[in-house]
């Protein structure tokens, strides 16, 4: 007896065996999902996207189009990435020398936003409800709630939780002007305090 799939996907996408698609996930065209890759429950997975052997996506991951995750990336829940984000998993590639066996993990953090054009060196992590600007090129460790952006990127503010740049009073709060939730810095940290 064959289960009915719990996922959409468009007829030219290429869906290996062995793979793990949450329900009400949506998988445009032209897309490639390989055979060992896990992703969650309610992702979108844009056109023309390659998710690789042993990458894992959580719940609700929007990737853009044009987008190759590659073998050791891991996206958390609310992980957005932009139309043609590009990711690394080997620091120091040569045509000529096999370092499959060196990839290096890269951890992208719940709620974390990647804007288009961004690319990500292997071997960090992108904290929660981090927001990358386009084009940036991110070599380092991002911070929770960090805006950075350039080349390399460096951090120029802090984001919330609903992707609104922050300004802070004299007692370190902000509000944003969305959600109304507050905010604390202390420390070169954000804590959400309601």
């Amino acid at each position: 007896m064959t289960l009915p799939k719990s996922y959409e996907a468009h007829e030219t996408a290429i869906i290996e065996d062995n793979c793990f698609i949450g329900p009400g996930t949506k998988i445009w065209h032209f897309s490639h999902i390989m055979a060992g890759s896990r992703m969650g429950e309610q992702c979108t997975i844009g056109q023309n996207v390659v998710i690789a052997p042993d990458v894992i996506l959580g719940n609700q991951v929007k990737v853009q189009n044009n987008v190759s995750v590659y073998s050791g990336v891991i996206c958390e829940d609310d992980v957005f990435l932009g139309p043609s984000v590009v990711f690394t998993n080997i620091r120091h590639p040569r045509s000529a020398v096999n370092r499959r066996h060196q990839y290096q993990a890269t951890l992208v953090k719940k709620g974390a936003t990647l804007g288009a054009n961004s690319t990500i060196l292997c071997g960090i992590t992108i904290g929660e409800f981090a927001f990358i600007g386009a084009g940036a090129v991110v070599t380092k460790s991002v911070i929770p709630y960090a805006l950075v952006y350039g080349n390399p990127a460096r951090q120029h503010g802090w984001m919330s939780e609903y992707g609104h740049r922050l300004t802070f009073n004299q007692q370190g709060i902000a509000i944003c002007p969305e959600s109304q939730e507050e905010y604390q810095l202390m420390n070169n940290r954000i804590l959400k305090i309601r």
